[in-house]
């Protein structure tokens, strides 16, 4: 009985404070669920309920390690398989160049065993005239004064705020495309690329991060090479595209340089491969359009722009 009228008054002291407001956030908890809070503390866990936190902690651990360790076995079961089709290929690959190498110099013996009949079944001066025509078409091997064009990229930088590796400034298949024109137009009469000739039906194109020339890669450091008169070098760092790759340079540090040369050797250019030739009709000449599609210049360096390819 004493019991009841002590509840009785405690919810009425609790119910008629004077300050309810601070009474209520004095005790949130109204005592009947405190009371059923202390009864579930006491009673007895059944089940998966009566596992620790520590003990079903470490059984994830062990499933998980369980299950790295199975997937290192099998990475590791598998890396020789791996290893021996990577071997084969780089085997393969190495064995390609070799064959490549081995019949590109049969062929360059064989262009020479060429030449030299043709020398022997033609006059002088129509070996000359021929002699003359190959150097100007890209077929035949030129020697003379000249100018090289030097491109690199930019060396590695770490971003100066996160430390990561912002990448190199890369030269760019327009920027050869750009040089290869532009020593056109300053008067060159022969032109490389890394030792690749450039002729009237050139391409340099990109695959990916690689540069094509003739469907051939080069690598950086690139040096375009040109034969040509002497005010060629002077005439081409005037142009625009010397004056652009100065500029990138500066703001990217790519590497662009313009040297003199002496005494430069240029090779032959592959011969192409006719598809539509045709025997002449008539000794006439040919018409003055085929004489200029035929002659390497600014327009026709053969410096084709890719269609996925980007510029500067």
């Amino acid at each position: 009985m004493g019991d009841t009228q002590d509840d009785g008054r405690e919810r009425s002291v609790r119910m008629y404070a004077p300050d309810f407001l601070t009474e209520l956030f004095r005790n949130p908890l109204d005592p009947g669920y405190a009371d059923a809070a202390a009864r579930r503390a006491h009673a007895p866990v059944s089940g998966w309920r009566a596992w620790p936190a520590r003990s079903v902690s470490l059984l994830v651990v062990v499933a998980l390690g369980f299950l790295f360790a199975v997937a290192y076995e099998q990475t590791m079961a598998d890396e020789p398989g791996r290893s021996q089709a990577r071997s084969g290929l780089v085997a393969q690959i190495k064995q390609r160049e070799r064959e490549t190498d081995r019949l590109s110099e049969r062929a360059d013996q064989l262009r020479a065993e060429v030449a030299r009949q043709r020398a022997a079944a033609l006059s002088g001066s129509q070996a000359a005239r021929l002699r003359n025509l190959e150097a100007g078409t890209g077929m035949g091997r030129v020697r003379g004064d000249g100018v090289v064009v030097r491109l690199a990229d930019a060396p590695d930088k770490a971003d100066a705020v996160t430390g990561a590796d912002a990448g190199p400034s890369r030269v760019l298949y327009s920027d050869l495309q750009g040089v290869a024109n532009d020593l056109w137009g300053a008067g060159a009469e022969a032109i490389a690329i890394n030792g690749q000739r450039l002729t009237a039906t050139s391409t340099i194109r990109s695959a990916g991060q690689a540069i094509l020339v003739d469907y051939r890669p080069v690598t950086g450091p690139y040096e375009v090479s040109a034969i040509g008169p002497g005010s060629m070098k002077q005439r081409f760092e005037e142009s625009r595209t010397a004056l652009l790759m100065r500029e990138v340079a500066e703001k990217t540090g790519l590497s662009f340089g313009v040297r003199e040369a002496e005494d430069l050797t240029l090779p032959a250019a592959p011969e192409p491969r006719l598809r539509y030739a045709q025997p002449s009709v008539s000794p006439s000449p040919s018409p003055s359009g085929a004489d200029r599609s035929a002659s390497p210049g600014p327009s026709g360096s053969g410096t084709s722009t890719s269609p996925s390819g980007g510029g500067r």
